[in-house]
């Protein structure tokens, strides 16, 4: 078996900004990287700001822990089921930033008619039905969202963002998490000003043109 330092790095790498980014706490959120027949994530229960490459566990692809020194998240089976979904998906982020976990506590996904970033990159980042923490049960529903999305609402949970590798996962999700903020605040300013029919449907034809079809 043949450890590649290189996704070891990266998580840190990924880890350390979304912790700065206070897209991570230190009991909430983990990341992982596929690679080679491998699966990198970090650690449970461990503050991800002071992870060293020894504690990143590595698995195979049915989870069974094959390296590092300490456990796998116990979030495992979510990375384990999501990798399956996808065969593009090289890498996983899943948080619980403040604004995303607002709107999946709620259950409500984000959308909006004010904001031309929001429809041109994501249409509407939906809402996959809940399922039990650290069970098979939290991936039910989550299939159909990531068919035609690389970010999706856990019901009650948190949010999961996907990538071909572990930095671009972190940037879906820093992107979500800085729209659902603006759109969360705008509604403490004021009512949002929607754009006309005519410019939604347009931007939502260029976000359906430039997205990739998942398989």
């Amino acid at each position: 078996m043949q450890i590649d330092k290189d996704a070891i790095r990266e998580i840190l790498l990924v880890a350390k900004r979304l912790d700065e980014k206070q897209l991570l706490n230190a009991v909430e959120g983990n990341i992982s990287i596929k690679r080679d027949g491998l699966i990198y994530v970090t650690p449970s229960a461990r503050n991800k700001a002071f992870l060293t490459e020894e504690m990143i566990a590595v698995t195979d692809l049915d989870g069974n822990q094959v390296g590092g020194t300490l456990k796998a998240t116990s979030e495992l089976r979510l990375h384990v089921l999501t990798y399956r979904m996808r065969e593009d998906i090289g890498g996983i982020v899943h948080a619980h930033p403040a604004y995303l976990t607002a709107h999946a506590v709620c259950g409500k996904p984000v959308e909006t008619k004010a904001y031309p970033e929001m429809m041109f990159k994501y249409g509407r980042i939906e809402v996959a039905g809940y399922g039990r923490p650290g069970t098979d049960d939290i991936c039910r529903d989550l299939g159909p969202v990531l068919k035609h999305s690389n970010v999706a609402l856990l019901e009650n949970h948190g949010a999961i963002a996907v990538g071909p590798d572990a930095l671009e996962a972190m940037n879906n999700m820093e992107a979500a998490e800085a729209i659902a903020k603006v759109l969360t605040l705008s509604k403490l300013v004021g009512t949002q000003k929607d754009l006309p029919e005519e410019e939604c449907r347009y931007l939502l034809s260029q976000h359906e043109e430039q997205q990739v079809t998942f398989r």
